[in-house]
């Protein structure tokens, strides 16, 4: 027996149904409490709560004590990406739920995985930045001295971003588009300064529902095509946000 990590015990946590929705729950990067997750796998409170242990224990998911309650998240980002492959793969073998209408639409354009934006959305930015010379392509994303002085003027601290043990820019493979959206420290401060320039906003899904001034600020800061207005369901108009312009 060939030595190596034991993935087996991982993929039998990983394929109970119960616990994948519970960690589809958590994809958004928000803490739940087993209440919560118990809703989202549709199992009773006891049930639950022995799901959350395994996951516990083999450091799938950390949880932390406020008040009376527990709250659960995914112990990190790599948990995301692989589940976020993973979607990717049960869509490519057919694998896949019902589509449910407008809501499911609406994560199909934008979304949040984990703590940065994927989708068509997610996949058109990523495009973007390597099409004006942002960020450097390939299998192992770069910020470039053009992309260092974009996001410098975007408000994003690269210094505090490159102290960190996160990578600055890496790869995330979108299960919906099945190409590779910006995750990283990077997409995370990005997705960050789409939420607190009010160009759009989470709803109680994982889906990022832009403005129309929103979505026009996004296009033009990113160099991003823009697209015919549409009113989106529940969104209100952003106050107008300077747009950065690579000179």
């Amino acid at each position: 027996m060939k030595e190596g990590p034991a993935i087996a015990p991982v993929a039998a946590l990983l394929g109970d149904p119960a616990r994948a929705n519970m960690l589809a729950a958590l994809m958004d990067g928000r803490a739940l409490t087993v209440s919560e997750l118990a809703q989202a796998a549709g199992v009773t409170l006891p049930t639950a709560s022995g799901h959350l242990a395994k996951l516990e224990a083999a450091r799938l998911v950390a949880a932390e004590k406020q008040g009376r309650h527990r709250y659960f998240r995914l112990s990190g980002p790599d948990v995301a990406q692989v589940l976020e492959a993973l979607m990717g793969l049960a869509q490519r073998t057919g694998a896949v739920r019902v589509r449910t209408g407008p809501k499911d639409a609406a994560l199909r354009s934008a979304r949040v995985c984990y703590d940065h934006l994927a989708g068509e959305r997610g996949v058109a930015l990523l495009d973007g930045l390597e099409r004006q010379g942002l960020v450097a392509g390939g299998d192992d994303l770069a910020l470039t001295d053009q992309g260092r002085d974009f996001f410098t003027r975007f408000g994003v601290d690269l210094a505090r971003l490159e102290k960190g043990r996160r990578p600055v820019c890496r790869g995330c493979l979108d299960w919906s588009e099945r190409r590779l959206h910006l995750g990283g420290a990077l997409g995370a401060a990005i997705l960050s300064g789409i939420v607190e320039r009010r160009w759009g906003r989470r709803d109680e899904s994982r889906a990022l529902v832009f403005t129309p001034d929103g979505l026009e600020a996004f296009n033009g800061t990113f160099g991003l095509s823009p697209e015919p207005p549409t009113e989106q369901p529940g969104a209100e108009p952003a106050p107008a946000a300077p747009r950065i312009r690579v000179l």
